[in-house]
């Protein structure tokens, strides 16, 4: 069998995302998430680039990784700079990581227009400070920047450069599609061609400019790369790097190649969302194999052949990468998704075929009402608790009133100031007994939900955990201007899980509360199942 090494730069070229700045702390926690789940190799930083990179290594070596080993990345010596002297090749051996990463022009037309030196002095420097970072003990890796655009302008440069490189001690060259614009067979045409030319291991770093990293870094894998270099989710400088989230189930699922422990598989999921929490992005919904909706379902004809067979329209059980599929109901939907997804929430409709007709029209007539309910489950998921025979709802409302008034303060020296005061009134009943709740906010709906909480929390304390994460409001028919049908989607959390939930009307009030008495009513029923 093939052997193809993971190699993870997560550290270094997923923090030049746009909106990433990772603390050693986070660096240390995705290092070690990393070597738990099996990378062969993680790329810490750029020592000397920050203090933050040298502090990173000077606590990781410390800390001990199971399997994977700790690479410091960097460049080659400097043009007409004795390798020995050269601050930047100092700084990499100062970092006491065992593997070495530096990045090497093979591109002539980069030699020439941005490092500015000779086509031979550049062989010079990759060759030499190759050589002489194995004088010192390290593993050395060449970065070959600008390979497959400088194989296209000049095929016997570049490959004069991995040559020399190869005879000076390089253990693996690895050929980087730095702008990310080649193609597939373009990769894979000039990887057989290195891997002939060469006696060391061929490896592949590809970007996501043209949106074909994931294919160029399996096309050069078929074409004789072992060594796989990409970021968890994608991460990266522009359009991002190759996404290691789809080459491992890529490699190890559909190709069989062993690049990482079977039981790590599973945790797939896991880990992509992990490092997005802490990059502090929102997980991407729609990733292959790690999204939460990669494995979604809307379409009656596609929830209809799922429920026969679980390949009807998934190319992998989502179970096998950690993720789960979730059937959507919809004004498209059929009476099976209405059966599946109820089944998802343990509800049986299998048999209560007439209940199942009544709850699909009344989505549909919902949805034609501006409620929609793919992207709030939770509010579907009560229309099902809702359509059962003996359910009880845990409060009931019987009127509410909400007051908004702007309030002038004393002027003062600077402005006059004026205030908005929001106050709401609440009637509800709970076990039996009406509660009359009134309460101020910063603004009408968080008045209401101040209101509403003070009536329910005696009863159900389990309340208090739960919070506003996001409230978003879209305005349905424009034409008709402020009279016009407004949909208010609600996300909700416990601090376990979250939850989203939909109110739709011409009164931005009325749907707002009807979202927000959704998901409390709806985090008491979680608690209950």
């Amino acid at each position: 069998m093939v052997k193809v090494e993971l190699y993870d730069t997560t550290l270094r070229d997923g923090a030049q995302r746009e909106g990433i700045s990772f603390s050693v702390l986070d660096k240390l926690r995705i290092a070690h998430k990393l070597d738990d789940f099996g990378v062969q190799f993680i790329e810490g930083g750029w020592p000397g680039a920050n203090p933050k990179d040298n502090e990173f290594f000077q606590q990781a070596l410390g800390a001990g990784f199971k399997h994977a080993r700790l690479v410091a990345f960097g460049s080659t010596r400097k043009a007409g700079t004795a390798v020995e002297h050269d601050v930047n090749i100092k700084a990499l051996l100062d970092s006491g990581a065992p593997v070495v990463t530096l990045v090497g022009k093979s591109s002539a037309p980069q030699v020439e227009k941005v490092l500015e030196t000779s086509l031979d002095e550049n062989i010079n420097m990759v060759a030499d400070s190759i050589r002489f970072l194995k004088s010192k003990g390290r593993t050395v890796f060449l970065d070959a920047e600008h390979f497959f655009d400088g194989y296209k302008a000049d095929k016997e440069y570049s490959i004069k450069v991995l040559v020399a490189a190869a005879e000076a001690g390089a253990e693996c060259l690895v050929l980087c599609d730095t702008n990310g614009g080649s193609l597939p067979d373009e990769i894979a045409g000039a990887v057989r061609e290195v891997v002939a030319a060469v006696n060391v291991p061929v490896g592949i770093h590809a970007h996501n400019d043209a949106e074909l990293a994931v294919a160029n870094t399996i096309a050069a894998v078929k074409a004789g790369a072992t060594q796989v270099q990409g970021t968890i989710n994608g991460y990266g400088e522009r359009c991002g790097n190759a996404n290691l989230c789809s080459i491992i189930p890529a490699l190890k699922l559909k190709m069989g190649i062993d690049v990482i422990p079977d039981e790590s598989v599973g945790r797939l999921t896991e880990l992509a969302h992990f490092v997005s929490e802490v990059a502090n992005l929102a997980p991407d919904p729609f990733l292959p194999y790690v999204g939460h909706s990669a494995f979604t379902h809307k379409a009656g004809l596609h929830v209809s052949g799922l429920s026969r067979w679980t390949f009807a329209y998934q190319h992998i059980d989502p179970a096998s990468v950690g993720n789960k599929p979730r059937t959507l109901v919809s004004e498209l939907s059929g009476k099976t998704n209405i059966i599946q997804r109820a089944k998802e929430i343990g509800v049986d409709f299998s048999a209560r075929g007439d209940e199942v007709r009544g709850l699909l029209e009344r989505v549909k007539e919902l949805e034609s009402l501006g409620f929609q309910y793919e992207n709030a489950e939770a509010s579907f998921d009560l229309l099902v608790h809702r359509a059962s025979p003996g359910y009880a709802a845990p409060f009931e409302l019987i009127d509410f009133m909400v007051v908004v008034e702007k309030r002038r303060r004393a002027p003062t020296l600077a402005c006059e100031h004026e205030e908005m005061m929001s106050e709401a009134v609440v009637k509800v009943r709970v076990n039996g007994e009406v509660m009359h709740t009134a309460a101020e906010g910063n603004g009408p709906v968080n008045a209401l939900d101040a209101a509403l909480r003070k009536a329910l929390l005696p009863s159900y304390p389990a309340l208090s955990r739960v919070r506003l994460n996001d409230f978003k409001v879209r305005i349905l028919e424009e034409s008709t201007g402020t009279g016009s049908i407004v949909r208010v989607l609600i996300e909700s959390t416990d601090g376990v899980e979250e939850w989203h939930t939909v109110g739709a009307s011409s009164n931005l009030i009325e749907a707002s509360w009807l979202a927000l008495v959704d998901g409390l009513e709806y985090c008491l029923i979680k608690d209950r199942s």
